[in-house]
């Protein structure tokens, strides 16, 4: 990618069950649509000016084997009726031309609710401080939306979350990520 700032972000998650924990977490990278790809992990920033866009659409500007940066998050468990989840929050704030923020979370025993809540919590604290908001970590969730949203200056929140229940004799993997498209 150079210098260029990149445009568009894809959401994906996927879930993964294999007998072995490698294949496990590719079947979770093919089940989001990114298997394909030479993922490079990078950092929690939502450029300035770039756009969502659905995978469907994220894929067809990539070539397989391609080198693909991505924020992502990723939970396994090899352990019947284990609870696992993996999730990326977005914040993008009012003024496009300043930068938002993602979060990556993964957890044991935490419903797919919860995960998604506390992902878009993260990203949207972490932008609120960047732009000047009050944040107190002692507030609610729903007090904390309202304060950001009355003080305009955080325009969306989003996630993509997948969890998933361990099955016996097999490895369950689950990842969420935030792809990076050129």
């Amino acid at each position: 990618m150079g210098r260029d700032v990149v445009r568009y972000i894809s959401l994906t998650k996927g879930v993964g069950r294999h007998r072995e924990r490698l294949a496990s977490f590719e079947e979770a990278l093919r089940d989001a649509k990114i298997a394909q790809y030479n993922l490079v992990h990078v950092s929690s920033i939502f450029p300035p000016h770039c756009s969502l866009l659905p995978i469907s659409k994220g894929v067809q500007r990539l070539k397989p084997g391609q080198v693909v940066h991505c924020v992502i998050a990723r939970c396994e468990t090899d352990e019947n009726h284990r609870l696992v989840v993996s999730s990326i929050g977005v914040s993008i704030p009012k003024d496009r031309s300043q930068y938002g923020y993602l979060s990556e979370h993964h957890a044991y025993g935490e419903t797919e609710k919860k995960a998604e809540d506390y992902a878009e919590d993260l990203a949207a604290s972490m932008l609120a401080t960047t732009l000047g908001i009050d944040f107190n970590a002692e507030t609610s969730w729903d007090e904390q939306r309202e304060i950001w949203r009355i003080s305009g200056k955080i325009v969306k929140t989003t996630n993509v979350t997948q969890s998933a229940i361990g099955a016996a004799g097999k490895w369950t993997s689950v990842v969420a990520a935030a792809v990076l498209i050129p």
